[in-house]
């Protein structure tokens, strides 16, 4: 590869793999000399890539973080993809992304090839995207609680419920779960004593305590299984429910861990709950009085009488 721009702009190619490359390999893969691809390396310094050496025995190079991203180099699948993926974020439930999105996709589609804009085009025109703005997210709430995912780091932040009612709490988290076009925090709540499912745009005000914690079993085979109500510590038989919610569907998607077709809209103030499922009553009882909202149940008799379970032990506990 003897024209010296073409092979700086493949060397660079190479170095964006998030790996570590031996001289001798990148000269063979290049079709120049040791020397070549040092002198190369030189000038991609001298341009302001930060391209790191390191030597010995199993040295080589890499590309690591700078002070500001480099122009990337992608193949032609990769294009297609990052340019879906930035529309789809335009319509996105993260508050504030929707405008870096449409920036990075102008830029993108403006050095796109001809046939590749036209498969983007056509992608982007059979996908229907639904933009939940009612519960847009804080991406720096999403970061914040990121962050204290990876660290296992206890955090407190401030809860508004359905009616707007703020409480503080003391979580263990253990993920964030996107379903429904919205983000859903899975945390052990240590004032309850028990794993909660927080919406993250009803949280405000994070902060990492610094505290460490040991992950405690989570009764489902991960935090989005637990987000859909598959857990696994009820073992409770099937049961038929029905139950009349009055609140708007949107307000409902996704907090029950029902699937799609299970949840229909009555009007826009109400939406009807149907389904055989092996939610346990008591699960199921607590998660309906978490919603804020009014209800009628049809069926089950146990989720009625579970229900009443818990009103009797308010009314103990309140009366002391």
């Amino acid at each position: 590869m003897t024209d010296t721009p073409a092979r700086l702009l493949r060397l660079l190619s190479l170095l964006q793999t998030p790996r570590e490359w031996p001289g001798r390999e990148l000269a063979d893969r290049l079709g120049v000399t040791d020397r070549t691809v040092r002198r190369d390396i030189d000038r991609l310094r001298e341009l302001g890539y930060p391209v790191e050496a390191t030597l010995g025995a199993t040295g080589g190079y890499r590309l690591v973080a700078g002070a500001a991203m480099p122009p990337l180099l992608v193949d032609d699948d990769e294009a297609v993809a990052i340019a879906v993926g930035l529309r789809a974020a335009a319509g996105s439930a993260i508050s504030g992304i929707e405008e870096a999105s449409v920036r990075a996709l102008a830029k993108l589609e403006q050095v796109l090839p001809t046939k590749l804009r036209r498969r983007v085009r056509v992608l982007g025109a059979a996908t229907v995207s639904y933009s939940a703005r009612d519960a847009a997210v804080d991406p720096e709430i999403l970061t914040t609680l990121a962050a204290a995912i990876t660290n296992k780091e206890r955090v407190r932040f401030a809860y508004l419920s359905a009616s707007g009612a703020e409480s503080r709490r003391n979580t263990e988290p253990l993920g964030v779960v996107p379903l429904r076009h919205r983000w859903y925090l899975v945390a052990f709540d240590l004032d309850r004593d028990d794993w909660r499912i927080f919406r993250v745009d009803r949280i405000e005000r994070p902060h990492p305590t610094g505290a460490r914690f040991t992950p405690r079993p989570l009764p489902a085979a991960d935090p989005a299984a637990y987000v859909a109500g598959e857990r696994t510590d009820w073992g409770a038989p099937t049961l038929h429910y029905r139950i009349t919610i009055r609140a708007p569907i949107d307000q409902i998607a996704g907090r029950l861990g029902e699937d799609p077709s299970d949840l229909t809209a009555v009007d826009d103030r109400t939406c009807l709950l149907e389904s055989t499922r092996e939610d346990s009553p008591a699960w199921l009882a607590h998660r309906l009085l978490e919603l804020g909202y009014d209800f009628e149940i049809d069926s089950p008799p146990e989720l009625i009488t579970e229900l009443r379970a818990i009103h009797t032990r308010l009314e103990r506990l309140l009366t002391g």
